[in-house]
Formats: structure tokens, C-alpha cells, sequence
């Protein structure tokens, strides 16, 4: 797969308008200022296909990318306390409704901050991905931030913080240093391809 070939298709701000799920589908989620956009512009080789902002909850819509024949799906971030709740209605709305809908989603990212335990809201989102049996990879953020022993110490806990985060497969990466990110686009091309 040829990551540098990725293209912006489209944004939704309401479930009901969301295309048809015509090719395999890659979301990514996590809470608000997690890292989703900067991710997705490293992980793509690009530094403004996903508008990066230092103020949470800028991702206020479903963004389609394509690269090939696969799509990713930038969901909005959850769990930002500074927007008013029929904004914050409105984005549950979002995330909700495009796991409901009868998507053909190959693989959830769901993206945690390595620095700090799960949130309830990222518990209640593994929990909702295990009860759809939705395939997913928690990728922990910011790995840059941390020391060695840092890094080992959070991943370590995470297994007990997580529920069955023992069976859970957990890769860190950072935006900044590129670390991670070689293995991350290696699952991407495997999940692409079945």
C-alpha cells in the first residue's frame, strides 16, 4: 500500500449522511486531543491532510481518506469538557451511529495517551468494541513523552488498568520521533489485504 497516496474524500456532521460502506473500513478513535490527526499525517507522510489543533475537539466530523482501495475514518474525539452538550450530543451521535450502521470495518484504532490510565470513556469504548466484536489495536500516543522505564512502567500497567489487557494487543508510537509507526503501517497493509 502506498501510504503517500492518500487523499481526503469526505466529512459528515450528522450519522444519516454517511455513505454506503462500499470498501474496507479503518477507524480511528480515542478521546479529544489524544493525537488522532497527527497520527493519521504521519502515518500518511503528510503534514496537513487531517487539520492538527492545540485546542481539543477540533475533529467535529466523520473524515473519510482513502488510500487504494481502503478507507479511514477519523471519528471525533470524545470525553472534551469545553463544548457545549448539544455539540457533545451530537458527536456521540456520530460515533454511535457509524458503528451502527452496517459499515465493513476491518480494524478500530483506538488511541489512548501512554502517559495516563484509560479514561472511563476509553473503558466504555473497549467495553462497546468487545460487545460488537469489533476488531480493534489500542495505540498508545505520545510514546515520546516518556522514558524507557516510563514507557515500560505505563505498558505494564495497562494490563491491569485494561480489562483483558493481557489479550489486548497494545503498540505505542509517537507523531514526533516516527516510533511505532513502521509496525503500525504494517498491520494497516495486512488488515487492507484480506
Amino acid at each position: 500500500m502506498n501510504f503517500n497516496l492518500a487523499r481526503f474524500v469526505s466529512a459528515y456532521g450528522v450519522s444519516s449522511q454517511l455513505p454506503p460502506s462500499e470498501n474496507l473500513e479503518i477507524a480511528f478513535a480515542g478521546r479529544s486531543n489524544v493525537g488522532k490527526s497527527s497520527l493519521i499525517n504521519k502515518v500518511f507522510n503528510r503534514k496537513n491532510l487531517a487539520r492538527v489543533s492545540a485546542v481539543p475537539g477540533k475533529t467535529a466530523t466523520v473524515n473519510f481518506y482513502q488510500v487504494e482501495r481502503t478507507v479511514f475514518v477519523d471519528l471525533p474525539g470524545y470525553g472534551y469538557a469545553k463544548v457545549a452538550k448539544s455539540e457533545k450530543r451530537r458527536w456521540s451521535e456520530l460515533i454511535e451511529g457509524y458503528f451502527n450502521q452496517d459499515r465493513r470495518v476491518a480494524l478500530v484504532l483506538l488511541l489512548i495517551d501512554i502517559r495516563h490510565p484509560p479514561s472511563q470513556l476509553d473503558l466504555d469504548m473497549i467495553e462497546y468494541l468487545v460487545e460488537m466484536e469489533e476488531p480493534f489495536l489500542i495505540v498508545l500516543t505520545k510514546a515520546d513523552k516518556l522514558s524507557r522505564p516510563q514507557k515500560e512502567k505505563r505498558l505494564e500497567a495497562f494490563h491491569t488498568e485494561i480489562p483483558y489487557g493481557d489479550q489486548i494487543h497494545m503498540m505505542p508510537v509517537s507523531s514526533v520521533t516516527g516510533e511505532g509507526i513502521e509496525a503500525l503501517r504494517t498491520v494497516l497493509e495486512e488488515v487492507s489485504e484480506e
